[in-house]
């Protein structure tokens, strides 16, 4: 494994990495690669980091968490996805888009009953926002809450749901206004699987078993009381859960980056071309101390990114973007070299490398595309110069 070095990793981290390590190898590496090929859904390693409280880090102990920062979350999605990427995903869902969105949101119920049972994965839950219409400008969801009597009425589409397809539970987002209003009239609630919950799976290429599907809503009854948040603000609650989730896969993508690199070099340490070791080539030498100086580039902003969201700073949302794009950029060039440093055997399926180069894909669109990032950050930019 890449040992971790940075300013400010703590004991406590280091105790942190080495439990999820631990984890790592002995309940996911072994299952990785069956759920890839089978599309597998991984309950019990679900449950297993619930009971360590990997899924929810920063909630309370009593709620089912540890009671830690940011950057522990960070690092958790981070060494989970060295060994699989679609588990490191299933845990930023499940913890942070679903569950912290319920424990600090919610109403009493929400944050004492709900959010711990998702902490443990005694209940799996999905963030439904994407929709058909509209990935990138989520303010133009079509899915509709109407007001019938003293309930409300949920019809709509949601697609490339991660944890849809095997979810108990789905934060849902939803207009209660008119298109034209746009974030202003979105609202988010608690909808129960029910009969009105219709999923369908969607084979996807990359962070496969993960339960993507798409979602139909067909008049799903909710009250007051599964409403989270406020009427009318639930495109802050998405906003604030995607700049975590953002965090999350820029640390995603670090995992799979270092994977990468483990995996090119013990390759190359293995391999012989021309009667000696690739090792000893000095363009091979160069390549790998490349894919290293990346690797640390994007853990400094992915762990700098992590404090600013601790400490609440203003231009920590434009940092999680910087941090999302930048380790999209950097990783997929270490990835590509890794493949290309492999050869054959890179490309095969048989290659763990393989794996890592179709999920990696996800991570340039999954929590916000390239190029929304890109536009967050220069409307950062454009006020910052003002």
């Amino acid at each position: 494994m890449i040992r971790i070095r940075h300013s400010l990793i703590t004991k406590r981290h280091e105790e942190l990495i080495e439990l999820v390590d631990q984890l790592g190898k002995q309940y996911v590496e072994p299952i990785a690669d069956k759920m890839d090929r089978e599309n597998l859904y991984p309950r019990d390693i679900m449950r297993k980091l619930g009971e360590n409280g990997l899924l929810t880090p920063t909630l309370p102990r009593e709620y089912g968490g540890l009671g830690a920062d940011m950057l522990s979350m960070s690092l958790i999605v981070e060494i989970l996805s060295r060994y699989s990427a679609a588990v490191g995903i299933l845990a930023e869902v499940q913890g942070f888009l679903v569950a912290h969105a319920f424990y600090t949101y919610g109403n009493k119920w929400m944050r004492e009953e709900l959010a711990p049972k998702l902490a443990r994965a005694e209940l799996i839950g999905s963030f439904a926002l994407t929709e058909p219409c509209c990935g990138s400008d989520a303010a133009a969801i079509e899915t509709r809450a109407e007001r019938r009597g003293g309930e409300w009425v949920i019809n709509g589409r949601k697609i490339y749901i991660t944890q849809g397809l095997y979810a108990d539970v789905y934060l849902v987002f939803t207009r209660t206004g008119p298109k034209e209003a746009r974030h202003k009239a979105i609202t988010a609630f608690l909808v129960r699987r029910s009969n009105c919950v219709e999923a369908t799976p969607i084979d996807v290429m990359g962070i496969r078993g993960t339960g993507t599907s798409e979602i139909r809503f067909n008049d799903c009854v909710v009250s007051d009381d599964d409403m989270v948040g406020k009427l009318n603000e639930g495109f802050k609650i998405a906003m604030e859960a995607l700049n975590i989730g953002r965090l999350a896969v820029a640390s995603s993508t670090l995992g799979l980056s270092e994977a990468a690199l483990m995996e090119a070099y013990k390759w190359v340490r293995e391999r012989r071309a021309f009667d000696q070791p690739l090792m000893d080539f000095e363009w091979i030498q160069f390549q790998l101390a490349d894919m290293a100086t990346y690797i640390e580039t994007m853990r400094n902003i992915t762990y700098e990114t992590a404090y600013a969201l601790d400490k609440n700073l203003p231009d920590a949302y434009a940092y999680a973007s910087m941090a999302k794009l930048v380790n999209a950029l950097l990783g997929f060039n270490i990835v590509r070299t890794a493949v290309q440093l492999t050869g054959a055997y890179g490309v095969s399926m048989s290659s763990k490398l393989n794996r890592i180069y179709r999920d990696f894909k996800l991570m340039e669109i999954g929590e916000g595309t390239n190029e929304v990032q890109r536009r967050i950050i220069y409307r950062w930019l454009s006020k910052a110069l003002e």
